[in-house]
């Protein structure tokens, strides 16, 4: 989505479009441990995700600055969650709620303190500040998109999507608002797909699509697809 809202502060009134540009000589960075917790075959398909992408490109690991990236982006989400469904949570309407622990967890964000919130919006702006110090030396960062494979169709949700307390990758890319896509890169144990993310510097969308679009052209697991029981 582009293009600006009145309604929503934080949307751009920058002009968009994508042409696709057919180039080599990307440069990948790979944060230390990014696959801490994945499944075994997610770590597999990783590892040959990163020997595709250094046939059209350089690839290198990158430290990140030493800040607490997954509880500064929790505690703003947190709390933001507690108030676009205030409503929902004042008139006991949760307790309808068919997932048990939804039914109690807002209170618990409720009880955040309003100086960890704040503290964690001042730190989002250094965490932004200090990303895009690193980011921009590269064209995306890459990561596993899921520690797991995906979910079967039916498949309880708790069960289905695995939770991780490290998850820089995405406590950086929501945290710090960057464009990021997954693509298909293999299948797990379950013959379900495992997915390649692409993450890049704000407003530099395009070459994201390009890493990945380039990523795409070496492979065909983007024109797979699992057996149906």
């Amino acid at each position: 989505m582009a293009g600006a809202d009145s309604a929503d502060p934080t949307a751009s009134e920058r002009p968009y479009r994508y042409e696709v540009a057919e180039r080599r000589g990307f440069r990948f960075g790979v944060i230390p441990d990014v696959t801490d917790g994945c499944e075994e075959a997610v770590v597999a398909n990783f590892r040959r995700s990163l020997e595709e992408l250094a046939k059209i490109g350089t690839v290198e690991e990158v430290p990140l600055p030493d800040l607490p990236y997954e509880q500064i982006t929790r505690t703003i989400l947190q709390v933001e969650a507690v108030s676009a469904f205030e409503d929902l949570i004042e008139s006991g309407g949760i307790a309808e709620l068919t997932a048990p622990e939804d039914r109690f967890t807002p209170y618990a964000r409720e009880a955040i303190l309003a100086h960890d919130y704040l503290k964690a919006v001042r730190l989002r702006g250094v965490m932004a500040r200090e990303i895009d110090r690193v980011i921009s030396r590269y064209d995306a960062l890459v990561a596993p998109g899921r520690i797991n494979e995906a979910p079967r169709l039916g498949q309880e949700f708790r069960s289905a999507i695995r939770a991780t307390a490290k998850d820089v990758m995405g406590a950086v890319g929501n945290g710090a608002g960057l464009p990021a896509v997954c693509v298909p890169n293999g299948v797990g144990a379950r013959g379900l797909p495992t997915s390649l993310q692409f993450m890049g510097r704000a407003w530099e969308e395009n070459r994201v699509l390009d890493a990945a679009r380039a990523y795409q052209s070496l492979t065909d697991w983007h024109t797979r697809h699992p057996k149906l029981d």
